[in-house]
């Protein structure tokens, strides 16, 4: 009994270790945002990748035109305990994953959601799991935003807003509880 007991004691504190191990490769710190919208709970998991100094719009970083993860190692997670509508597209209750397609300036970008919630970045992205996509306005930061930032902020009753904010642009996206 004793050797069993230390034997599961050694694995425990093993397995500990290797998630210690890889969470400390990771790049990218990660962030768990979450917000109230008309009482229901939105949370996004998400990996928050630095510019760096990059120009991250044109480079592999976040390629313009071309689907992003929207965050850094996994695709970023968005998870609704209510249906609601993100722009034009209709979430049922559940988990997502979250892509955006980027334009590199101040043109709309696309919002992306996922019907394969867990996935490792957009490496095997496929468009026919789209749940929906729809279009975001984006402006021109005056102050760069160092590293992703994405924010969900209730507005008046079952209103608010999805916002991504990374170097020079933030896209926003209307959210509406049903």
């Amino acid at each position: 009994m004793r050797n069993a007991l230390s034997f599961a004691m050694t694995l425990g504190a093993l397995g500990c270790l290797m998630a210690i191990s890889a969470s400390a490769q990771k790049a990218s710190p990660h962030e768990t945002t979450k917000a109230t919208i008309g009482g229901k709970t939105i949370t996004i998991v998400y990996g928050r990748p630095y510019v760096k100094g990059r120009d991250v719009w044109h480079t592999a970083v976040a390629p313009a035109g071309k689907v992003w993860r929207t965050g850094a190692d996994e695709a970023t997670k968005f998870t609704t305990e209510a249906d609601l509508m993100v722009g034009s597209i209709h979430v049922p209750a559940g988990t997502y994953s979250l892509f955006t397609i980027p334009s590199g300036d101040t043109k709309d970008w696309t919002l992306i959601l996922n019907k394969t919630a867990d996935q490792w970045g957009a490496f095997k992205y496929d468009e026919k799991q789209d749940l929906g996509r729809a279009p975001m306005k984006v402006k021109k930061l005056t102050t760069p935003v160092e590293q992703v930032t994405i924010t969900v902020e209730p507005g008046k009753g079952s209103n608010g807003k999805l916002k991504i904010a990374w170097a020079d642009s933030e896209a926003s996206i209307d959210v509406m509880v049903h």
